[in-house]
């Protein structure tokens, strides 16, 4: 299942320990590593895809699950009431540094617009 080298694929299979904030048969969310905010929790599909624009029309059911599971993970952290913000950066030109599709859910501070 998923890229042997992906590191987000190893988070997902259990084999670096890593804590979930939330996890069902189809997404997991954890900490990010390098916090842009007092909550920043990833969201990433169990099953490797690289990227929103490297998915297709197979995918789409799994991309709706990533946003549940955004919206999983917010609801069991207690962030509905006060907000979060939910980020898919695509490509390295957006930020994106794992190639492995993942959501972030950032919270716990006033998130300017537009981002930076």
């Amino acid at each position: 299942m998923g890229d042997t080298s992906c590191i987000f694929c190893k988070i997902a299979r259990g084999e670096l320990g890593t804590p979930f904030v939330y996890q069902d048969a189809d997404v997991v969310a954890f900490r990010d590593l390098h916090p842009q905010a007092p909550t920043h929790v990833l969201v990433i599909p169990r099953r490797h895809v690289d990227s929103l624009a490297a998915s297709t029309a197979a995918d789409d059911v799994l991309l709706g699950k990533v946003l549940a599971g955004v919206r999983a993970t917010a609801d069991q952290l207690g962030l509905v009431q006060s907000g979060y913000r939910t980020v898919l950066n695509t490509g390295a030109g957006a930020g994106q540094s794992v190639l492995h599709l993942h959501a972030h859910l950032l919270a716990g501070r006033t998130l300017a617009w537009p981002p930076g």
